[in-house]
């Protein structure tokens, strides 16, 4: 088994970025937060990049449809560091325009 060293600082290997990646981390700090990979020289950070690929990130798509529910089942961890995403709110809304009054008619010079 040949072994490649992404991060030498904390001894991962591409094998264990790729194995985070296919478990739904989708970017080098998801990665750092299993692994450490990225904390310390910072030098592996775009070779983890570049492993993660510019692919579908499953989380981000579950957050933008609106399935936050979804992405803390999968993760509690998450849902432990950031309890303001476990909150459900309500989109904001637009309040309309508020009608002007009617300019008053100016007086002409005489």
């Amino acid at each position: 088994m040949n072994r490649v060293y992404v991060c030498s600082c904390f001894g991962i290997t591409d094998k264990q970025v790729e194995e985070h990646a296919a478990n739904g981390a989708c970017t080098p700090r998801q990665i750092a937060s299993v692994t450490k990979a990225g904390t310390d020289c910072g030098s592996c950070v775009r070779t983890i990049q570049g492993l993660l690929g510019r692919g579908a990130c499953p989380r981000r798509e579950l957050l933008e449809k609106g399935e936050k529910k979804a992405v803390l089942a999968a993760d509690p961890a998450l849902a432990e560091s950031r309890p303001a995403l476990a909150e459900s709110r309500p989109a904001p809304s637009v309040a309309p325009l508020a009608e002007t009054a009617p300019e008053p008619e100016l007086a002409e010079a005489a």
